[in-house]
């Protein structure tokens, strides 16, 4: 079993940093906020970080503005003060941010580029969400754009370009077209990765800084293993 690096306040892989927002390139074994495991998670990181870095007395503000799921990696913002973070939710929930993500999967697509449009219904119980072709009751539309990027000796590389953001929306949505990605068992590859990660990788994220107002491009590199160095 590959060694899982989990972010600490002295190795955080840190994208971005200024008064407002720190991002941070989240690694495999990274939970974005606290839940049943009980593990720490980044959100407190980064707290400890930023309370050792600027000296900082007392509580450290910090908030969680988005999630990534477990076994991703790539970006991750927070807010540092609570104008910031309602800003930012904004900027999220009416969709005035472009993301774009890669993914690493088994299948060939049957077209270069295409816009995957299904109806996700969720699955509370299992932690799952399911695609399907027509909508169906407590459903939510799901919407995005592939593309490969490149085709490797046993898999291939896509982009993803989200239109909406739903519950493991591209988990979903690339499974029900016959495209799991690598190391995803919860939606049908049929093997996991060594780490226990799967081969999603939110890579770029842009929007206009919530108070500067400046464009905003971050890119994050991703993980450092054979099949991501290949890209």
């Amino acid at each position: 079993m590959q060694m899982k690096i989990i972010s600490t306040k002295n190795n955080l892989q840190i994208l971005h940093e200024d008064n407002h927002l720190i991002v941070i390139n989240k690694r495999v074994g990274d939970i974005v906020q606290g839940d049943k495991t009980g593990d720490k998670p980044l959100s407190d990181v980064v707290k400890e970080y930023i309370k050792d870095k600027y000296n900082k007395p007392g509580e450290v503000f910090l908030g969680v503005v988005h999630r990534l799921d477990r076994p991703t990696t790539g970006i991750v913002v927070f807010a540092r003060t609570s104008k910031a973070l309602t800003r930012m939710n904004e900027l999220f929930s009416t969709r005035e941010t472009q993301k774009t993500y890669w993914a690493i999967v088994k299948n060939k697509p049957a077209k270069p580029t295409d816009t995957l449009v299904h109806y996700l219904k969720r699955n509370e119980k299992n932690n799952s969400s399911k695609a399907h072709e027509k909508e169906v009751p407590e459903s939510k539309l799901a919407s995005l754009e592939y593309t490969i990027i490149k085709e490797l000796n046993n898999y291939y590389a896509l982009e993803i370009n989200l239109h909406t953001g739903r519950h493991h929306q591209i988990r979903a949505q690339l499974s029900a077209i016959g495209l799991p990605i690598k190391g995803d068992l919860k939606y049908g590859f049929d093997r996991s990765n060594p780490d226990g990660g799967i081969h999603l990788h939110a890579r770029k994220l842009m929007f206009i800084h919530p108070v500067t107002k400046e464009n905003i491009k971050i890119i994050a590199p991703a993980p450092n293993d054979v099949i991501w160095n290949a890209i």
